[in-house]
């Protein structure tokens, strides 16, 4: 767990990519580690999900790739099979994050009440996800929850982009940002590999300037 989220914190942002068709998985890795961020949450809420995982796992091996939107165990072991290095979860779903735990399978639900974030802390969970970032009041929320849980990271996803990065980067508590500004969907289907690849450069030379 540690190891994962120490790169995660390395990055400062993590690309939450949505793959429709397993062909662009390889161009994507390509673009996101010429870019220089290796590593990507791919999420597994469409059919290509899993190929795509495979292919970018296989062909690049220096990337730290992980499944995203996992709801059930099965979609746990089909990731992991798959090659997923990490799972990370909309909701906190305790069948799910027992069952990893029990496979040393670094695991990253989702938390936003105290409530949630109790049970993730009970299990000895050091970084969880905090989802939808915006709409569940950002960073001030995260402070707020973060007080009483000392030893507890967030890691939110959902609005975040480049325009807000700052603001999420500068809180202690928070180990990287979700995003899918750099690799939205509209640019994945056209092609525009080169487009991603300037985005995610951009995105590294954003984190490190907030983070130095």
């Amino acid at each position: 767990m540690s190891t994962v989220a120490e790169k995660f914190a390395g990055y400062g942002v993590v690309p939450v990519v949505v793959l429709d068709d397993a062909k662009d998985a390889a161009p994507l890795a390509k673009a996101l580690v010429e870019g220089g961020l290796p590593c990507a949450e791919v999420t597994f809420r469409t059919a290509a999900a899993e190929e795509s995982i495979k292919i970018m796992a296989s062909e690049y091996p220096e990337m730290l790739v992980g499944a995203g939107t996992v709801l059930t165990i099965e979609q746990v072991d089909r990731a992991v099979a798959a090659g997923a290095k990490f799972i990370v979860s909309p909701g906190f779903d305790p069948e799910i994050v027992d069952y990893c735990l029990s496979k040393d399978i670094p695991v990253f639900p989702g938390c936003i009440t105290p409530s949630e974030v109790a049970q993730a802390v009970k299990r000895g969970l050091k970084v969880v996800k905090f989802f939808p970032a915006e709409q569940f009041g950002g960073v001030a929320t995260i402070k707020a929850m973060a007080a009483p849980y000392v030893g507890l990271k967030f890691m939110p996803t959902g609005g975040i982009n480049a325009k807000n990065l700052e603001g999420y980067l500068s809180c202690d508590k928070i180990v990287a940002c979700g995003g899918s500004w750099m690799v939205k969907g509209d640019l994945v289907k056209a092609g525009k590999f080169d487009e991603i690849k300037a985005l995610t450069a951009e995105a590294v030379k954003l984190a490190a300037e907030i983070r130095k």
